[in-house]
């Protein structure tokens, strides 16, 4: 748990995590207000230099919403006991990191409509003109 991270094959030392722990506001019964099992998880994903280059301009493009000043923080509060927060953050940061580091997708291959949908398309809005050339009071 205390370990570094794997993602895509590529080893995070745990020396680039920051921990930060508070009280939770979840489940905890008398403890709720002496404990301090929320976890938050951050994690310099610009300035990390156990990520490549290109991925990691990758994955700061595509969590550019979710980071501040290059870093990423992740909070867990779920559950009662500080060690499983902490675990279900290091779980959350390796499924968001793996999702951005994936590589992209094949491109969209440019295709025009057939004949077929295009006479499709256009017998439809005919139709639709009729239909509403009905409606109207008639030209005397």
């Amino acid at each position: 748990m205390t370990g570094a991270l794997h993602v895509r094959g590529i080893e995070i030392p745990a020396a680039e995590l920051g921990w930060r722990f508070s009280r939770s506001s979840g489940p905890g019964g008398q403890s709720v207000n002496t404990a301090d099992s929320r976890a938050e998880l951050t994690f310099d994903l610009a300035g990390s230099p156990s990520l490549p280059p290109h991925l990691r301009d990758r994955a700061v493009a595509r969590l550019a919403h979710r980071l501040v000043d290059g870093r990423l923080t992740i909070a867990a509060s779920e559950y009662r006991s500080q060690h499983r927060n902490r675990e279900a953050a290091r779980a959350r940061l390796v499924e968001l990191l793996t999702d951005a580091l994936a590589p992209p997708g094949p491109s969209r291959r440019p295709t025009k409509p057939s004949r077929g949908s295009r006479e499709r398309r256009l017998a439809g809005k005919k139709h639709r003109s009729q239909v509403k050339a009905m409606r109207r009071k008639p030209l005397d």
